[in-house]
């Protein structure tokens, strides 16, 4: 049980990914400290991690659950979902990986025709076959209890059956030089295989992965041919980019109807 400001401030976090002290004290009417007091308190209780000016959802060496994450920046990967899509033309074939913003790219592509998508991902899949557009073909493995996800050596091995023109991809966290991170291992080389059977690879994450941290990486963001996000933040992230000549799509202010 949470005092009430404290369930507020934590729906806030699960909407937006993250929230500031300036905002939250000026939304509820008490001073910085008061906040501050209330975030080391979420803190404390594992639900929130500290960061510059305020907190994000809190996970390390574990995720947040699935359906949790579903609510986490819903609007921002809505739009990113609708930007991949339009990078795919229809007649293409692609890979889809685990993540609730991937399942925004599967939904974005109810428009499109003539597209082949296999995929490691349950929910994709339940998304994809309503299209008419679209086959789906579904990975072979393990399922993943917590999301639905298909992982382990056969579908590593399934996925190696196929090279596509496009994969999509999510990451659970980006750190500052580039490196793609996540939580499970067995995961993390499904995602690799698809990054290595495709002609282009499409990342797709939003702004609070910068400020996350997840204990494997999958590659470096160099791996990736272009990058959809809401926003990037200020720092060296922009120049690891462009060094790596990542084409970067940003749709903060885009509708994500």
């Amino acid at each position: 049980m949470l005092p009430e400001r404290q369930n507020q401030i934590l729906e806030i976090a699960k909407e937006s990914g993250r929230v500031n002290v300036e905002s939250l004290a000026s939304l509820f009417g008490v001073t910085p400290q008061t906040i501050r007091k209330d975030l080391n308190d979420l803190c404390d209780r594992g639900l929130l991690d500290r960061v510059h000016g305020g907190a994000i959802i809190g996970s390390t060496v574990e995720n947040v659950g699935y359906e949790a994450r579903r609510l986490i920046a819903r609007d921002a990967k809505r739009s990113i979902g609708l930007a991949a899509a339009a990078l795919i033309p229809n007649n293409a074939s692609l890979l889809i990986n685990i993540g609730t913003t991937t399942e925004e790219v599967a939904k974005a592509l109810r428009h499109h025709q003539g597209v082949l998508a296999i995929t490691n991902n349950i929910n994709a899949a339940n998304i994809l076959r309503a299209w008419p557009g679209i086959e789906v073909i579904i990975a072979s493995g393990v399922v993943r209890r917590s999301d639905g996800g298909i992982i382990g050596e056969a579908a590593v091995e399934f996925i190696r059956r196929f090279k596509v023109d496009y994969a999509v991809i999510g990451a659970s966290a980006i750190d500052a030089d580039g490196s793609l991170m996540d939580y499970d291992y067995r995961e993390v080389s499904v995602a690799r295989t698809i990054m290595e059977n495709a002609r282009k690879v499409i990342l797709v994450a939003d702004a609070t992965k910068f400020e996350r941290a997840a204990p494997v990486r999958i590659a470096h963001v160099s791996a990736v041919d272009v990058f959809v996000t809401d926003r990037l933040p200020a720092g060296p992230m922009r120049q690891v980019l462009q060094d790596a000549e990542v084409e970067v799509v940003e749709t903060q202010g885009r509708s994500a109807t």
